[in-house]
């Protein structure tokens, strides 16, 4: 009895020991110097270029939120986080400050006006470019301010309560004296979920009709939810003139404007609400929605589309709604709507010879529209020239197959002409992307000249990019490049056309070292190009770290690509083999030859992101990045099929080629890698011996809990289960070999990644013995914001290869 009572006496004090290892009360940490200091130097501003004024606004911004920023009020509904105050993206990105910059001039013009310590947001420019208006929280309520670029003064607008709930909060007409303002209109009160007494159970139906939907998250719950949203997103449409301080309403009537688009003469505003019923299986965006056209005035002309619910669609990646799609303005037309529409009832199962139809409505938009061309596949873009010429884009994911079709809009009798037919995923065969310019209406349209387009491209090959501009022969079909850039020893990019009539263009220089600046030049006259800005390396103490390009083959053949980085000092090998850290991410092919393709070119700059895998080379370690991981279905075959054979692999490839070539110790390779990446690296650590150690960030790791369909697999859990199981690390649980750091949002809202993946399979871990940690970030996202939090990833990431690959 004594024995029994003083085990009994020892429980709790095993259990509170039990639980001091299972749980650490850490606060945040810093990793090392040399990694703080990459993590935290300052980059320098984003330069925004006006090519008519020659002049560049200078957008600064933090390089991270603090926990207290990421700590404000947040309400998560229909797909939405928003501040309830401000009403605008609880995760928006501000700037801080805004400079002016004359081309030619290193002079920084500081803008005048602008609070203190204030948060700049949802930036347009004018038409004419004199003017930029802007957002900024101000005794929580969003504020409308302008700046005038000649000046380099701020300034608000008006004393109004701005809503940005759903977007865009202030849009610019032609003229550029008038704005169109989503104001709140203040009479609709949120209620406090925690403190409403329910009125009866939440229940949704099922009435036969099948409904594969992905796990979204932060959906309508209930109707309070309802209520909540309808009071966050709700606004009024005001009208205001920068020079009459005129302020008016444009419609009376208040709504949850999702979208105002005016028509290319002004004349007209394309403007779309949503309306009930909402859905709690479905984000915002399949709700219902109106689409009605007013004129300049506010009167209503007409209702275009009248779309319901969405909460079923046929199964596949490429299904689509039926009905009215994509309502847009034709660019080359004073007020001409287009749209797309489902041949094949959204249904991509059905044996169809046309996917999709392109059609036009003109004023006053009443009836069905008139059909101009039909595509073979779904339509993803349309490039518009004039009355007789326009370029439509289609794509198939199935098959990684896009279309470009030359047709004419004014004659759909005339047969369209197939201009490319090839796999999406082959860069090297690329033809690049047609050039536009603006016409009379501020809109893009394509350049011609005679039977020629122009079009610019990166230009992948196999040795990096040779970016390029072309002249296309609209009848022959033939491509002369007017210009191209050899990249040798640094990396040469086209940023912008600003004019490829006359030859003027803006390109950006830069190479591992040095961080890319703007330049203007000719690419007719041929004149030395300008330096416009000048921005140094905030990297210094990376300088000394080697960057190749390496190219390997996987055992069945598959050419294999990474960039390797190797420590300062590491090249001649005699300080003796070193650990080494591999990052990368799957993707799916349906060719082989698409698969090995090099992607990116070597002499980029090293920019050092808080994700980056880069950090470790400053502390002694080889780090393979962007590391190929193809994962090939040819044919019938689908990539999942040999999934976890071919994941394997491709590491073998890798680690057996770095070896080769003498920098590494094979026994102290870690692999990591985030979202889809994290998903591989759990594998990895599962059914391979390749690795000491693995970093898995923001993952999913039992696929039976997104079981319609995840990444780019299509089919559900019941009719490949084996692809699910045999995929999901989770399922594998019991047979991890080696350690494995877990990283993960508490407040991730990707789908399919959502915190319970990582729990649950820490869980599983833990429940069958195996070495790993699950550090859980406070009020993070799938991507990581505020400075504490990123700062302790880093330093967990750190220990973790510290422990296990003995660097």
């Amino acid at each position: 009895m004594i024995i029994m009572k003083k085990l009994f006496l020892l429980i709790p004090s095993l259990l509170a020991f039990l639980t001091l290892i299972a749980q650490e009360n850490t606060p945040y940490q810093k990793p090392s110097k040399e990694i703080s200091d990459l993590a935290l130097a300052d980059t320098p501003p984003y330069p925004f270029f006006l090519k008519e004024k020659k002049k560049m606004v200078l957008l600064y911004r933090k390089k991270y939120k603090s926990i207290e920023e990421l700590a404000d009020k947040e309400i998560r509904l229909a797909g939405l986080r928003l501040n309830p105050d401000l009403k605008i993206s609880s995760r928006q990105t501000y700037y801080y400050d805004l400079a002016i910059q004359n081309v030619g001039s290193k002079e920084i013009i500081k803008v005048k006006g602008l609070p203190e310590n204030c948060r700049i947001a949802n930036l347009s420019l004018s038409p004419d470019e004199n003017y930029m208006t802007f957002l900024i929280p101000e005794k929580g309520e969003l504020k409308p301010w302008i700046l005038d670029i000649e000046k380099a003064e701020a300034s608000k607008i008006k004393d109004v309560k701005m809503s940005a709930s759903m977007g865009s909060a202030m849009r610019w007409f032609t003229d550029s004296e008038n704005l169109l303002l989503q104001i709140d209109p203040g009479n609709l009160k949120l209620t406090d979920p925690d403190k409403s007494i329910p009125t009866g159970p939440v229940i949704s139906n099922s009435n036969g009709s099948k409904a594969q939907n992905r796990t979204y998250q932060d959906l309508l719950k209930n109707k309070v939810d309802e209520d909540n949203f309808t009071a966050l997103t709700t606004s009024k449409l005001m009208l205001y003139n920068i020079k009459s301080k005129e302020f008016k309403p444009f419609i009376e009537e208040e709504a949850i404007y999702s979208r105002v688009s005016m028509s290319p003469d002004n004349k007209y505003l394309l403007v779309e609400s949503i309306n009930k019923p909402f859905s709690y299986l479905v984000p915002y965006y399949r709700f219902p929605s109106k689409t009605i056209i007013y004129d300049r005035s506010g009167k209503k002309i007409s209702l275009v589309m009248d779309k319901p619910l969405t909460e079923e669609l046929p199964k596949g990646t490429m299904a689509v709604r039926t009905g009215m799609r994509n309502i847009n303005w034709r660019p080359d037309k004073p007020a001409t709507l287009t749209y797309i529409e489902a041949m094949d009832g959204g249904d991509p199962e059905k044996e169809v010879e046309f996917r999709d139809g392109l059609y036009q409505i003109e004023a006053p938009f009443n009836g069905k529209g008139k059909l101009m061309v039909q595509t073979i596949n779904r339509i993803y873009s349309i490039d518009w020239a004039n009355d007789n010429l326009a370029i439509v884009h289609d794509y198939w994911w199935n098959t990684r197959n896009t279309k470009s079709y030359k047709f004419n809009p004014s004659n759909p009798n005339e047969k369209p002409k197939i201009l490319w037919d090839r796999n999406y995923q082959d860069a090297y065969s690329d033809p690049g992307s047609f050039i536009s310019e603006e016409n009379d209406w501020n809109r893009d349209v394509l350049v011609t000249d005679g039977d020629y387009l122009y079009m610019e491209g990166d230009g992948q090959t196999e040795e990096g990019k040779k970016p390029f501009i072309s002249k296309y022969n609209i009848k022959t079909g033939k491509m002369t490049k007017v210009f191209e850039i050899q990249n040798k020893n640094e990396y040469k990019s086209i940023r912008r056309i600003i004019d490829v009539r006359s030859g003027e263009i803006l390109t950006s220089k830069e190479s591992p070292t040095e961080y890319p600046n703007y330049y203007l030049e000719n690419i007719k006259t041929k004149k030395r190009a300008q330096q416009i800005t000048f921005f140094e390396n905030p990297f210094k103490s990376f300088e000394g770290v080697t960057k190749q390009l390496v190219k390997y083959k996987r055992d069945d053949g598959i050419e294999l690509s990474a960039t390797l980085y190797i420590p300062e000092g590491h090249l001649d090998k005699k300080e003796g083999k070193l650990p080494m850290l591999m990052w990368a991410y799957p993707r799916e092919f349906k060719d082989k030859s698409s698969a090995g393709q090099v992607s990116g070119d070597p002499n980029e700059f090293n920019y050092i992101w808080y994700g980056s895998p880069l950090f470790w080379a400053a502390k002694g370690y080889v780090v393979m990045d962007e590391t190929a991981f193809p994962i090939i279905g040819e044919g019938d075959d689908e990539p999942n099929d040999t999934f976890l054979k071919q994941l394997v692999a491709n590491a073998k490839a890798a680690i057996d080629y770095v070896d080769s070539l003498g920098y590494i110790d094979r026994t102290k390779v870690a692999v990591g890698g985030h979202s889809y990446g994290a998903f591989m690296t759990a594998n990895l650590l599962t059914h391979s011996d390749l690795f000491a150690a693995g970093i898995a960030r923001s993952g999913a790791y039992n696929r039976t809990l997104t079981p319609f369909g995840f990444q780019s697999e299509e089919r559900s859990y019941w009719e490949a289960p084996e692809i699910y199981n045999t995929m999901s690390p989770f399922m594998s649980a019991d047979q991890m070999k080696n350690p494995l750091l877990i990283i993960h949002g508490q407040a991730d809202n990707n789908s399919g990644t959502y915190p319970m993946q990582s729990e649950r399979y820490f869980n599983a871990l833990k429940g069958h013995g195996a070495t790993a940690r699950l550090v859980m970030l406070p009020l993070e996202s799938h991507g990581y914001a505020a400075e504490e939090s990123i700062l302790h990833m880093l330093w967990e990431q750190e220990e973790w290869l510290k422990k296990y690959c003995g660097k």
